[in-house]
């Protein structure tokens, strides 16, 4: 390890972890500088800590004491060293690196009130950004601010003729949610009483997390929910872009406020992301013209084509030759061979031997975690996706894979719990999706975007995703465990079953599917483990 002076250890010392092993993590510095001394780093034969004494602290011009102000134990708040760290930044930036070093750098962004439409266009980001939002599953959305449910007036909607149509029937929806909660609880837990042995902690978060999966089938899309993010500033930058082109006024004005709270944590990463910058201005125009003329073209192209009925579950693409591309990649990176001489020797083959390279290479798997390696990401499968908006919420999050949506509407029928029906609430439920549809239908006649919100979570919705095998395994394995949701469960357990009909010998190593019905409380086996770590906790730490 290299050799510090104790003066230098009393320099660098509150910038790492640790000064003294190979592995360490940056503590107390702005994302920029961050960034900026990788950077550096990616190019010199210094050590890390050695380019930020050298390079960094000990040269004036760097103004690296302004920017960090040595301000571990002072309280000295980082933001107002912002604007000389910009500086520093773009100094740097000509002299070592490149855009890439944007991806060096991050925020953890908090993003509350906004609608559930708003979300998923935040969350359509694949790369370099994680997002999290607040869960329907484990939370009631019952409660009014200022005498009103938490839903997003569209300030287009309300300057329309539209405006009363549109809080009435949010607030219906809203009203229907809240009515049914009591008697949905009191239902669960008749059906469903409370066993010896399990805690009151773990039954009523069960009973809770039933509830809600049960009647989120009512919340509108406009429904205000809060979420929390974590990017890199390339990803950020990229994501305001196109949020700037949103036909949306929500999403514009987003854009606006999250590029203003960037710009006071990492303003060098996210300049070029607004209409008025050149890069920006190029790129928004790009992005709005694009959607526009598609808008036109598939309406000049499909105008009055219907759309034919359809399963919950369309395979419409797969690859013919899956075995002989999955068995050849197996093979390649124990060869020296060309892949184009392993996929010639492959394909001449026995179905014995191929099969047997593929069996070896999966059949150690004792676990869903135990993930088939990326041979399997070279065959690929193309699903049309009929679902509810709710399953559409949680299958978005998977992200090696592709996916697109098409309009939220009320145009492909909505799904009925079974448990509405067996409380004896079918018929105020049919009451008032019959109501959400007349009012989507009324405002898409001349709003089609501004309409989704109205759209209750139960509704369908039509959405495609292409994936690798390997994503297969990882999104059917899990989406299918028992606590799962019930509709996201069928949807995963019908993919496979997809898979089977074409691939029946790549799908038998899907054995981590579980293709069970469960009818009772799905959660309460997890809960039980969470007794028990709670428990391990108690005694580790004390109560």
């Amino acid at each position: 390890m290299e050799e510090f002076t104790e003066e230098e250890k009393q320099l660098i010392q509150p910038f790492f972890t640790n000064i003294d092993k190979p592995v360490f993590a940056l503590v107390n510095l702005p994302e920029v500088v961050k960034g900026a001394l990788f950077s550096r780093y990616s190019r010199t034969d210094k050590s890390l800590r050695r380019v930020l004494l050298d390079e960094f602290i000990n040269a004036p011009e760097m103004g690296f004491k302004e920017i960090v102000g040595f301000q571990v134990g002072q309280g000295k708040d980082q933001i107002v060293a912002i604007k000389k760290a910009e500086e520093f930044y773009d100094r740097v930036l000509v002299g070592y690196g490149d855009d890439s070093v944007a991806e060096l750098g991050g925020a953890h962004l908090a993003v509350e009130n906004v609608s559930n439409v708003a979300t998923k266009v935040l969350e359509d980001s694949r790369i370099g950004l994680s997002p999290l939002e607040k869960s329907t599953r484990y939370v009631y959305f019952d409660k009014k601010i200022d005498g009103r449910y938490a839903y997003y007036l569209d300030p287009e909607i309300m300057n329309s003729q539209f405006a009363d149509l549109y809080t009435e029937i949010n607030n219906s929806l809203f009203d229907t949610y809240v009515k049914m909660m009591g008697p949905m609880n009191k239902f669960i837990v008749e059906r469903f009483p409370q066993e010896e042995g399990v805690t009151d902690r773990a039954y009523k978060s069960t009973i809770r997390a039933k509830v809600c999966d049960i009647l989120r089938v009512l919340l509108p899309a406009s429904t205000l929910t809060n979420m929390g993010m974590f990017g890199n500033g390339r990803a950020f930058e990229y994501l305001i872009t196109k949020m700037y082109a949103h036909p949306l006024p929500e999403l514009r004005n987003l854009a606006g406020s999250i590029h203003e709270e960037l710009n006071m944590v990492i303003p060098s990463f996210v300049k070029r992301a607004h209409p008025s910058d050149k890069y920006g201005g190029e790129t928004n125009r790009y992005f709005v013209t694009t959607m526009q003329a598609m808008r036109n073209l598939s309406k000049e192209i499909l105008d009055g084509h219907k759309p034919t009925e359809m399963e919950p579950v369309v395979l419409v693409y797969y690859d013919k030759d899956a075995e002989d591309k999955v068995a050849a990649h197996c093979l390649y990176p124990f060869s020296n061979l060309p892949l184009h001489q392993l996929l010639e020797n492959v394909k001449k083959m026995s179905e014995i031997q191929k099969r047997k390279i593929i069996e070896e290479y999966v059949k150690r798997r004792e676990n869903r975690r135990h993930r088939p390696g990326r041979a399997f990401e070279n065959t690929y499968y193309g699903f049309d996706i009929l679902g509810n908006y709710g399953i559409y919420r949680d299958i978005q999050r998977h992200r090696i894979l592709t996916q697109e949506r098409q309009l939220l509407s009320t145009e492909h029928g909505y799904d009925t719990p079974q448990e509405i029906t067996d409380c004896n609430l079918e018929n105020e439920y049919r009451d008032i999706m019959k109501k959400a549809k007349d009012a989507h239908e009324n405002i898409a006649k001349t709003m089609p975007l501004h309409a989704q919100y109205v759209v209750p979570m139960g509704y369908k919705l039509r959405w495609y995703m292409t994936m690798n095998l390997r994503e297969l395994f990882h999104l059917t394995e899990l989406r299918s465990i028992k606590q799962g949701h019930p509709y996201y469960r069928r949807l995963a357990q019908l993919m496979a079953l997809k898979v089977k009909e074409v691939h029946p010998f790549l799908a038998q190593h899907l054995k981590f599917v579980d293709m069970n019905t469960y009818g009772g409380l799905e959660r309460l086996e997890s809960e039980k483990r969470i007794d028990m770590k709670l428990e391990q906790m108690k005694k580790k730490y004390g109560a």
